[in-house]
């Protein structure tokens, strides 16, 4: 799995969630549609009509939140901040869309396509989690970034070993010795461990 893969399964399942802050600092989550990507330079495509709150909140320059769940019980998340293309390039984009997604002409006709915007996500963090296999797996990739730490916990060198944590990890993704290690990839974040422990070793990292 890497980041080019992620953005091709946005495509694959297209309707995605997406989370936005209005301008009274409220969150809105609305279903919208990936129109297009291009994996290979880590761009997802979307639009949507000027008219709308949402097109306001999209240009606030605060960062949105992508969420897809694929047939396999595979989640994505993307956070970034969208862009909007420049007016030079926004006819040829979105002539393109509506090549891509023929549903689009029933919904907008004619050129009342011409009063949506194409918005392009390049800069993000991608988190890849699969729920469908055991033990779950997950990884964190960046498009366009410095990569970031995606929360978590960590094993301090107050760890006893007395092992209480490997017993109580629904994933089994403790490895035993001292101290004990904790595997990223295959780690649910529920805390669990950090809860059993007696004597407080595992640390809940904050994400950054």
């Amino acid at each position: 799995m890497n980041a080019q893969t992620c953005i091709r399964k946005l495509r694959y399942v297209c309707s995605t969630s997406m989370g936005t802050v209005d301008a009274h600092g409220n969150p809105q989550v609305r279903i919208i549609n990936i129109m297009h990507v291009e994996p290979e330079k880590g761009e997802i495509y979307f639009v949507t009509a000027r008219g709308k709150n949402f097109y306001r909140e999209l240009q606030n320059g605060k960062e949105v939140a992508i969420t897809a769940l694929t047939r396999y019980q595979e989640m994505i998340r993307v956070n970034g901040i969208p862009e909007r293309v420049p007016d030079t390039r926004q006819k040829k984009w979105l002539d393109r869309i509506f090549e891509e997604n023929q549903i689009m002409n029933n919904v907008y006709p004619g050129n009342s396509r011409y009063v949506l915007e194409v918005f392009c996500v390049k800069k993000a963090v991608i988190e890849y989690f699969n729920l469908g296999v055991h033990p779950i797996f997950r990884e964190r990739y960046t498009i366009g970034e410095e990569a970031k730490r995606g929360g978590g916990f960590m094993v301090t060198e107050a760890c006893i070993g007395c092992g209480k944590c490997l017993q109580a990890c629904p994933q089994g993704c403790i490895l035993e010795k001292i101290p004990v290690e904790i595997k990223e990839e295959n780690c649910l974040h529920c805390g669990l461990c950090s809860e059993v422990c007696p004597v407080q070793a595992i640390k809940r990292i904050e994400e950054e």
